[in-house]
């Protein structure tokens, strides 16, 4: 299991990892997209919400599926389906305190969209500790867990894999980061619904057991407890 004292470089995605899955704030972009996914093919919510979950499970994002396979232009749907409500989403003492006891660069990498990860931060009130925020749009519209974003995001932030770290709350998605050398966690929460659907499919489908993935080397229900345990065994 590969530990922290070497890191230098944290790297966080957005949605149901940073901020906790019990706000919902992602229940309304998931709403948003099933209503997109509606307009777009003249179905039922109910049936447009399975076509959605499809594409998001075999394509990674909703979006990446539309566009591969029907198409779509990326500006409409982005816009729509971040148009939310964003105040479900309370500020959190606790996870800035942890952010500014840990020290090296520290980045967002997310497959929604930078407007979208600003807002979320600056309700969050954690704004000042990220340097920059790598989105799908920097990724080429190729989302986690296909190999181009990762060495898209590697590059753009000159990134050393082997002294970095990445927090995630879906399993696929540290596949590649822990192959290519970095220290991977796993960001859990029991209303997580999606990312904890996918996790059992993938990895734990057959077995009561949840152990972990050999690409995952850490697992925290806690976030801002977890970083401050680590930064308190670091000093």
């Amino acid at each position: 299991m590969r530990g922290f004292a070497h890191i230098d470089c944290w790297i966080f995605d957005l949605d149901n990892t940073l901020y906790p899955a019990s706000c919902r704030l992602f229940d309304q972009i998931d709403r948003r997209m099933g209503e997109f996914v509606s307009n777009l093919f003249g179905i039922t919510v109910a049936e447009a919400r399975t076509r959605q979950k499809d594409l998001f499970y075999r394509h990674g994002t909703t979006l990446r599926g539309l566009m591969k396979e029907h198409g779509l232009l990326p500006d409409g749907f982005l816009d729509y389906v971040h148009d939310i409500d964003y105040s479900p989403v309370q500020p959190d003492p606790s996870l800035d305190e942890a952010l500014h006891r840990l020290s090296g660069r520290k980045l967002i990498f997310t497959s929604g969209t930078v407007p979208h990860a600003r807002q979320v931060l600056a309700r969050l009130g954690v704004t000042h500790h990220f340097g920059d925020i790598f989105d799908i749009v920097h990724a080429d519209f190729a989302p986690k867990p296909q190999a181009p974003a990762y060495d898209a995001f590697f590059a753009r932030h000159n990134v050393r894999p082997e002294t970095a770290a990445m927090f995630e709350d879906i399993a696929r998605n540290l596949e590649i980061p822990h192959a290519r050398g970095m220290t991977t966690v796993l960001v859990t929460s029991p209303d997580n619904h999606d990312a904890n659907l996918l996790n059992r499919r993938a990895y734990w489908q057959d077995a009561e057991t949840t152990t972990l993935p050999p690409h995952v080397d850490h697992q925290t229900g806690d976030l801002a407890g977890f970083l401050r345990a680590l930064t308190a065994e670091r000093h």
